[in-house]
């Protein structure tokens, strides 16, 4: 590790400051010792505000010290804003995170990726459906960026895995804390798969409220696409969709998720009544992005009957 990454990891750390601030003193210090010599009121004139309280430098190399530690012993790696090997999309959005923390290997930025998310309590056929069009879609080459969150994160992940493509999971807690536990066997597969698990959170640091919120903006930066597979009219998905706006991404809701019936879909159906287009099969992501693919079953799905039964019979926590 050379000194500018070690540099990146401290400024990361440094408490109080918005996302954007960290990248501001990214760009302004290349070194830590210039950063040890900095003042309270030097860094408020860099900043052009007032700052409520100060940090101990010190301290904070100390902890930058351990983390770097601790990734070493879990192999854990961290890429930072400056870094060559950052994610360029990531980059591009409003409030990157001053660094990255991952396991496998980050995606490759000449590959568009599909953002992939919904309700954790998710109708069978909404479950269905997010199975196939991510199956689908990997045999076609595309890969799935998702949460790791039980429903339809759970169920993209798991159809992504289905033909070899690479799978993503952007966590809502440090690479070491998986959330829900019971995905951890998902994580390992995603691994397996050649893909990667990112988080900006340190290892060690466990999921809260607000880290899920935050994460899925990492999922809308990621993303070419974002599908909204189905969600009620409270739904962490539709912050991602809001973030996927915001980023001059397009959103999509799946067609199961604006159907009539006893689940609740307002959340889907009020994006598609906004304007998002209903998207029926793997397809239709591809035309849509204007990738020529031979689609001769776009609506049937191209997954076996197998491989569907299996994960969905997980999905309902049955036995077969």
């Amino acid at each position: 590790m050379n000194e500018r990454c070690f540099e990146d990891l401290v400024i990361s750390l440094l408490p109080g400051l918005r996302l954007t601030e960290r990248i501001v003193l990214l760009q302004v210090f290349d070194s830590v010792d210039k950063l040890f010599v900095q003042s309270k009121r030097d860094i408020e004139l860099i900043l052009n505000r007032e700052l409520q309280y100060f940090w101990d430098i010190t301290e904070i190399i100390e902890k930058a010290g351990r983390i770097d530690t601790i990734c070493k012993m879990k192999s854990i790696k961290w890429v930072s804003w400056t870094d060559d090997e950052y994610p360029p999309l990531l980059r591009e959005c409003y409030d990157p995170p001053a660094v990255i923390f991952y396991r496998g290997i980050l995606p490759n930025p000449e590959k568009s990726l599909l953002g992939m998310v919904g309700t954790r309590k998710p109708s069978p056929q909404a479950a269905e459906q997010a199975y196939k069009i991510a199956g689908n879609l990997s045999r076609l080459g595309v890969s799935v960026v998702s949460g790791l969150a039980l429903g339809i994160d759970a169920m993209a992940h798991r159809g992504n895995l289905v033909s070899g493509s690479p799978a993503y999971a952007v966590l809502g807690s440090g690479i070491d804390e998986i959330y829900p536990a019971s995905n951890k066997p998902l994580a390992k597969r995603i691994l397996d798969s050649g893909g990667a698990i990112i988080s900006e959170y340190p290892p060690g640091f466990p999921p809260a409220k607000w880290t899920f919120p935050a994460r899925n903006r990492i999922i809308a930066a990621l993303s070419r696409s974002v599908l909204i597979v189905e969600a009620p009219h409270k739904s962490g998905a539709l912050i991602t969709a809001s973030f996927a706006l915001e980023q001059g991404k397009d959103l999509w809701v799946a067609s199961a998720g604006v159907e009539e019936g006893s689940y609740d879909r307002l959340g889907t159906i009020k994006l598609a009544n906004d304007g998002a287009e209903v998207i029926h099969s793997a397809c239709d992501v591809l035309e849509k992005w204007n990738v020529d693919a031979s689609c001769e079953h776009s609506h049937e799905g191209l997954t076996s009957t197998g491989e569907l039964i299996s994960s969905m019979a997980d999905f309902l926590k049955i036995d077969i």
